[in-house]
């Protein structure tokens, strides 16, 4: 794979490769925010990302909420970002089409992207808008019941992004020059756009679409699992890690790429080693209040989520090289916790990129 050795080493009897130097890395925020004051906590974010950039991080990530305390317009937010900033990679992840009119959204992709010098990274995913029910009035007042929130969303937003056609009027009309495709164009933004996907089929998906592919803390427990195993012979536990794999194996199978083809992973990692005491117990507490959701499918969806990883950089490095997924990538964009504080962010950033990144063989950007 792209970037590493072929290094060898015995799982359960099996040789599979062993982690290698990580390459990127970045980190994932949701930009929560106060009702009554929202211009402080996306100013937080900023200075987060303005943060990120000094440590050296190569990429930032914005989460995406509707109708909630969070960012939801990150794409505003990035545009933002990008006069703030000058190398660090801008991402989303990942923007939720089912909100999205593809054409207008391969816009402001394009616009963000130019103003960042070409450092934009939008991640999507397809699937109706959560509690579709109860907002769909308002969303798609007169084709709520016609919209498809499948696969052919996301395949128009690349063809508007990649520059095709999309009408076939152009020219001079009076005073005014039109375009028979979105402008501005950006060259080379279809080649960042990422699909945040947690089921062998979304991997297949966006390998056979050549799209780059975000894994993140949560994966779908398919029946059969499809070359997923449990947690140890004989148990009856579901691992994480292995079905993570799966997917990640199942996009380069499918992809122009193979096995150079990108992949992102966006793990909680929360590292203690300049936390105070009051720090750790709040981290501590965190993970283990979300820590049953991390031992059987939850919901309908049958969704499974990644244990948070909390502890020194050393012990989170040994988790990580532990962890069968993470052995197959050299990308990360390591996911905040969703309430924690702004100088809670800023500890955990900066012991990421001073002690857990380097100890993964890191090295920041210039």
């Amino acid at each position: 794979m792209a970037g590493s050795e072929t290094v060898e080493n015995v799982e359960n009897g099996v040789s599979a490769p062993a982690a290698r130097p990580l390459r990127k890395l970045g980190f994932l925020t949701i930009g929560l925010f106060e009702e009554a004051d929202p211009r402080r906590g996306h100013e937080s974010t900023l200075e987060i990302i303005e943060l990120g950039e000094r440590l050296g991080f190569d990429s930032a990530w914005l989460r995406h909420r509707h109708l909630q305390y969070g960012i939801s317009s990150p794409v505003a937010v990035l545009a933002a970002a990008s006069q703030r900033t000058s190398r660090i990679e801008l991402g989303t992840a990942v923007i939720p089409l089912g909100w999205e009119n593809p054409l207008r959204l391969a816009e402001d992709l394009a616009t963000v992207d130019l103003l960042s010098g070409g450092r934009l990274n939008p991640g999507i995913s397809v699937g109706p808008p959560m509690h579709y029910d109860t907002v769909k009035g308002a969303l798609y007042p007169d084709t709520a019941d016609a919209e498809d929130f499948g696969f052919e969303r996301v395949r128009r937003l690349l063809r508007f992004v990649r520059g095709e056609a999309v009408t076939d009027f152009s020219g001079t009309e009076g005073f005014e020059v039109f375009s028979d495709r979105v402008q501005p164009h950006s060259p080379g933004l279809g080649a960042r756009t990422w699909y945040g996907g947690g089921s062998v089929r979304s991997a297949r998906w966006a390998g056979e679409n050549g799209m780059n592919f975000l894994t993140s803390s949560v994966v779908k427990v398919e029946e059969p699992l499809e070359g997923a195993v449990a947690a140890e012979p004989g148990s009856a536990a579901i691992d994480f890690a292995e079905i993570q794999r799966s997917h990640i194996r199942e996009f380069r199978a499918h992809h122009p790429d193979g096995e150079r083809a990108r992949v992102s992973q966006g793990l909680v990692v929360i590292p203690t080693d300049s936390a105070s005491s009051e720090q750790r117990a709040k981290y501590e507490a965190y993970a283990a209040k979300r820590l049953p959701r991390t031992t059987a499918p939850q919901g309908p969806g049958r969704l499974l989520f990644a244990p948070d990883l909390v502890g020194t950089s050393a012990e989170i490095a040994e988790r990580l090289r532990a962890h069968v997924a993470f052995r197959e990538i050299d990308e990360v964009a390591f996911a905040l916790p969703f309430t924690f504080e702004h100088e809670d962010y800023v500890q955990i950033l900066t012991d990421i990129a001073t002690n857990l990144g380097p100890t993964l063989g890191w090295h920041p950007s210039a």
